[in-house]
């Protein structure tokens, strides 16, 4: 189905910035972005809250207005607008849960060292955030800002791309270059 009068009438009206175009926009698709979200987490077996799912919604939203709407201006009319932003919002809700759930692990795994303790009664020796710094701290800018980008920020290749002012076909090999030094750096210190 092509583009709607009705929606080539608000992507103009947003990409002019004309008052209250973002608040039609949003007023016109924001049941849909829940729709989505409660679908993926339903897909993913996730519960969310509310709360939650009113968070996911928010980094969809600032995801099309993100670079000046280049989310909008990419838009070719080749699909439905909200075919187009059912893809944009489906993306970006795995890529938060995902992020979602890391944190989560990572917290769970930091309660659990704090309650480890080892026969001296000292909290068991794991990799601590400032270790991770110090790694990367070692690494060429380059490496270690893709490092922190894509593991950390939880950015795409195409993101990491511009944020870095590269292609984005050079982004992967970076990050296996990097991977690879932290892994010696790595072995260099348990051998030590």
């Amino acid at each position: 189905m092509p583009l709607s009068e009705l929606d080539r009438k608000l992507i103009d009206r947003c990409m002019g910035r004309e008052p209250g175009a973002w608040n039609d926009f949003v007023d016109r698709y924001v049941g849909l972005i829940y729709h989505v979200i409660q679908h993926v987490a339903q897909a993913r077996s996730r519960v969310v809250s509310q709360a939650d799912i009113e968070d996911i919604a928010a980094e969809i939203l600032l995801r099309i207005v993100d670079d000046d709407y280049e989310i909008l201006r990419r838009y070719k009319g080749v699909s439905s607008l909200p075919t187009y932003l059912t893809v944009i919002a489906r993306r970006t809700c795995v890529k938060e849960m995902v992020k979602r759930q890391r944190e989560a692990e990572l917290s769970h795994a930091s309660a659990h060292r704090e309650n480890v303790s080892d026969a001296s009664g000292e909290v068991e020796a794991i990799v601590t955030a400032e270790e991770v710094d110090r790694m990367l701290e070692e690494l060429p800018q380059q490496e270690a800002e893709a490092v922190r980008l894509y593991h950390l920020q939880f950015m795409n290749y195409r993101e990491i791309g511009k944020r870095l002012g590269i292609p984005e076909a050079s982004v992967g090999p970076i990050l296996s270059k990097a991977r690879k030094r932290l892994r010696n750096t790595a072995e260099h210190r348990t051998a030590m």
